[in-house]
């Protein structure tokens, strides 16, 4: 959900680089904001406001700190007001404390310290947190034991990040939600950008050099912690990963990993990130939806371009596997269901798809023998990592299908396959989806004994991706928007695989443009929402060149014959199209060309209604809360 990111080292702009650091994890989705900074006289200066934050100039925050925290807050307890916004400080002000998730049994501990004078400015649960830690820390003098021990009382799936002004230290702990440390060694690493530059001695200079190598002898470290890694990517590269569980202590200059429960030191490995700043920024696009959208250029030949012997190996669990489900949430969720196809038709093998959130039931179904395979793009889903935990109580195997390495999802998962579609900043996910579906193919043909045959089929479309996407096509899909944008309903047929794809094509219009969209298997159409249609009522039919072409064609003259205005998105035109959108003939690999123009319409939708694609309303990017 909301954005996490704290900052302690010998950087002494902390104030901007927090701020900078949530601008680059707004697409996480919020309704407020807030900065808490340690000023040098020792106490915490805290700015908080309701909006957005992208405008906010991040210099003017704490000119001279250290030590900082910060938050994007989307409201659960307590309406979207300054006073409820993050961070929260205890009473006497030392404390500071950002949080994700929900504290279930807050309004008991709340009751609990009221009962010792402590006094409640908000509504949030997350307030008692701060108050909590330094009820504890009157009792230990030790902060991070005192995080530890508060953490001991609260129920839920939570991530904290507690700034201390006395021993200039961040603690951060972790249940079900996300965080990852940022490493940076002045001298041996050095990517920052703009904002940072000014604060790094340069090596011309040999005074400044000189005191560099005198301090070499007890290096001076920079830590960030973050919810997600576009946060502090324009300073470092490598990472350490909060694992569910645990919590983290560091005061600049060294790092402690330890156990929630028993305070037990656990070592962790530092990790090398590929992503660039270029790859997590929107260059000369207006949006990161429009240029995620045209990532997929190359990105399905990324997702395609994998280890052999690995897929192969994957392909084999499933043959082995006494029951195979594939799970997954929202759009990740429509790249499950097309996968059952998949499977079904390219390797004649079962597979059941089931949404995440609903997977609790199934669990009489698992055995040991049996395979989960899971579908995230920010491996961090909530509902996923839930399903994951009834299949591992089954002695169930997981396979995970993740965007992002290092992922909550990928580290607990027992095998794991990267899609490397690269970061998705616009909460709409776009050539994640594709990669998913890419990498499912590229699976079910492996099963198949097929798998060159899928490879050279996937690439063949990556390549007609990459023609279909030229500026006169994106233009005429623009022009497509503009002829729709005052249509307040709009409906979605396909058979097959293009049946999860219409479902995923009204996913896609409804977040970024708030039309009400609604996808269904053509088939469907006579058994209900036929009844919807009248005269000028948009309907696009997704459609390929394959068994089930005649079938939906027939479906789309039923609803021509209703006054609906046909819009055909096929290899081939057909008379009963009003509209016709091309897309190239990929075979059993149409889901994926399909798809990819129903995304840049919703863009122009979203765009030409006046919203923002980036940041809809009411949604986020990673669903960490259930």
């Amino acid at each position: 959900m909301c954005g996490i990111f704290g900052y302690v080292g010998t950087r002494r702009n902390a104030g901007e680089i927090v701020v900078e650091g949530l601008k680059r994890l707004e697409y996480r989705g919020y309704d407020s904001w807030g900065v808490a900074c340690k000023e040098q006289n020792g106490s915490v200066s805290v700015n908080k406001d309701i909006g957005r934050i992208g405008t906010v100039d991040g210099s003017g925050f704490c000119q001279d700190c250290a030590l900082a925290v910060a938050h994007t807050r989307w409201a659960t307890h307590g309406g979207v007001t300054q006073l409820n916004a993050h961070p929260h400080l205890s009473c006497d002000g030392t404390i500071a404390v950002v949080h994700n998730g929900i504290v279930e049994n807050y309004l008991e501990i709340k009751r609990e310290l009221k009962a010792k004078g402590h006094t409640f400015l908000s509504e949030t649960d997350t307030e008692v947190i701060p108050h909590l830690i330094e009820e504890k820390y009157k009792e230990t003098g030790d902060f991070a034991a005192a995080v530890r021990t508060a953490c001991l009382h609260f129920t839920g799936r939570y991530a904290v990040l507690a700034l201390h002004t006395e021993s200039n230290t961040l603690v951060a702990a972790r249940t079900g939600s996300p965080l990852i440390v940022g490493v940076e060694r002045e001298g041996l690493e050095n990517r920052a950008t703009e904002i940072g530059k000014s604060q790094v001695p340069s090596p011309a200079c040999p005074a400044k050099l000189g005191e560099r190598n005198r301090e070499s002898r007890v290096p001076h470290q920079s830590y960030f912690i973050a919810s997600d890694i576009p946060a502090f990517l324009p300073f470092t590269k490598t990472v350490q990963y909060l694992d569910d569980g645990e919590m983290v202590v560091t005061d600049g200059h060294s790092i402690i990993f330890s156990d929630i429960e028993t305070g037990e030191e656990r070592p962790k490995r530092e990790i090398g990130i590929t992503w660039s700043v270029e790859q997590a920024e929107k260059g000369d696009f207006d949006h990161y939806m429009l240029k995620e959208i045209m990532d997929q250029k190359e990105s399905v030949a990324r997702a395609v371009n994998q280890d052999e012997t690995q897929i192969m190996t994957l392909a084999q669990a499933i043959r082995n596997a006494q029951g195979t489900f594939l799970v997954g949430c929202g759009t990740a969720g429509k790249a499950c269901m097309a996968a059952e196809y998949f499977f079904s038709v390219v390797a004649e093998h079962h597979v059941n798809f089931c949404a995440a959130s609903e997977f609790k039931v199934y669990h009489h179904f698992l055995k040991p023998a049996s395979l989960l395979i899971v579908v995230s793009q920010s491996g961090e889903t909530a509902d996923v990592l839930e399903a994951m935990e009834v299949a591992k109580r089954k002695g169930s195997k997981v396979l995970a299908i993740v965007n992002v390495e290092g992922s909550t999802i990928a580290r607990e998962a027992d095998y794991t396959l990267l899609i490397r579609a690269g970061p998705e900043r616009a909460v709409a996910s776009t050539k994640a989806l594709t990669g998913q579906l890419a990498a499912l193919l590229l699976i079910a043909y492996a099963l198949g004994d097929r798998l060159q045959e899928g490879k050279t089929l996937l690439l063949e479309t990556s390549a007609q991706i990459s023609d279909m996407l030229n500026p006169r096509y994106v233009e005429r899909l623009s022009k497509l928007a503009e002829d729709m944008k005052d249509r307040e309903d709009l409906y979605i047929i396909g058979k097959s695989w293009n049946y999860p794809m219409a479902m995923e094509s009204a996913i896609k219009i409804q977040e970024v443009s708030y039309v009400h969209a609604e996808g269904f298997a053509g088939g469907e159409l006579k058994h209900g929402p036929i009844a919807l249609i009248e005269e000028g009522t948009p309907c696009i039919a997704l459609m390929g060149k394959d068994e089930v072409q005649m079938d939906i064609l027939s479906n789309a003259m039923e609803l021509k014959a209703r006054g609906a205005w046909i819009i055909g998105v096929s290899p081939e035109r057909f008379e009963v199209f009003d509209e016709w959108i091309k897309v190239p003939d990929a075979g059993v690999a149409q889901a994926i060309v399909n798809i990819i123009p129903i995304q840049v319409l919703a863009y122009f939708l979203a765009v030409k209604r006046g919203k923002d694609p980036d940041m809809p309303r009411n949604l986020a990017k990673s669903v960490t809360v259930k």
